[in-house]
């Protein structure tokens, strides 16, 4: 069967198009949720839902259960719906495997299967995929999640003005958990009155201009003092590692070298933001700023950072990144910090 993206999964739904086997996969398992949902809610009339409607763990069945759970009727229903959750766990049970994947093979036309496989496992599991409609469940772009934000914000009732939905995509770094659990905190607020970015930042405790955004901006500026008074602030944030700011930086340093290298081609300054959206589309890296406000920094940052210095630039950050993971002599604040040094004050990738 084809494969979908999640645009194409919502218009097929709407169009009353529903698959008797769908394939759940991928980083993003409140997307996978959100996807099951939508498919039960289309199959599946809500008052019958008792009666028809089934959800395990791949874990708990053998493959008499699995043969049960997928080929038994309806009760007074057109079909019933069954969710199948972890079904990477399938592959340390190949007899309840076995009996799933010859169920795909001829599935039945009074169920519908959802399987859901666990974001431990991204990797598509290529046999699931082949009998069943994949869809992976894959991190949002920036503009994707901005656009998921203001859809939970409606569904719980809070009102954001632009700047503090900005302001929130910057402190969960679009994280799509932490992003729910704030707006939790902020539908406690009154209702009716915009919620601006200040509240925000006293909510979340992460104030404008200290994000690791902020951070890794001083950085490519080549402003020492602040990118190491901001580390401070940044590394006490919530969900902020010093992997995941050196994650953060490598990425920006892999997507400059690609405008730095259009720049050396002499293409012109005001073509230099299209050449680096251009990139962040056909790459979709996970954790960077809105993408236009990404492409602003690249292009402006690009004659500072020629090719030789960005070299050297990402090989010390790997080293780093390398030193985070393997050893517990020096804390994250320390290694850090003499990246920071080394990136600011010209002592890498002299040209």
């Amino acid at each position: 069967m084809p494969s979908q993206t999640m645009r194409e999964l919502s218009a097929s739904l709407k169009k009353g198009e529903i698959a008797p086997v769908y394939y759940l996969h991928g980083p993003e398992d409140i997307l996978k949720d959100e996807a099951a949902g939508a498919i039960l809610d289309r199959a599946l009339d809500p008052a019958f839902r008792d009666f028809n409607y089934d959800q395990r763990s791949a874990s708990q069945l053998d493959p008499e259960a699995v043969e049960a759970l997928c080929n038994t009727l309806p009760m007074m229903a057109d079909r019933r719906v069954v969710t199948i959750r972890d079904v990477e766990a399938w592959k340390r049970k190949t007899r309840a495997r076995g009996a799933m994947i010859a169920y795909l093979q001829r599935p039945s036309p009074d169920t519908v299967v959802i399987l859901i496989q666990g974001s431990t496992e991204e990797t598509e599991d290529k046999e699931l995929a082949k009998h069943s409609v994949s869809v992976a469940c894959t991190a949002l772009s920036p503009a994707e999640a901005r656009r998921w934000l203001d859809r939970q914000a409606r569904t719980m009732g809070v009102t954001l003005d632009p700047d503090a939905a900005e302001h929130l995509l910057k402190c969960t770094g679009s994280d799509l958990g932490t992003i729910r659990a704030e707006l939790e905190k902020l539908a406690a607020l009154p209702a009716g009155i915009a919620i601006t970015a200040d509240q925000v930042a006293d909510l979340v405790g992460i104030r404008h201009g200290e994000t690791k955004y902020d951070w890794r901006d001083a950085v490519l500026d080549g402003d020492a003092a602040r990118a190491v008074t901001l580390l401070e602030r940044v590394l006490d944030q919530p969900g902020v590692s010093g992997v995941s700011l050196v994650s953060l930086l490598g990425t920006t340093l892999v997507g400059l070298g690609v405008v730095r290298a259009a720049y050396d081609r002499k293409t012109p300054q005001a073509q230099l933001a299209g050449v680096a959206m251009n990139a962040l589309r056909a790459a979709r890296p996970f954790g960077l700023g809105a993408w236009n406000d990404e492409v602003t920094r690249w292009a402006r940052w690009a004659p500072e950072w020629p090719a030789a210095r960005l070299r050297e630039a990402l090989r010390a950050t790997l080293d780093a990144d390398r030193a985070l993971k393997s050893t517990r002599l020096s804390d994250d604040r320390g290694l850090l910090a003499d990246l920071v040094m080394q990136l600011t004050l010209g002592t890498v990738g002299v040209v």
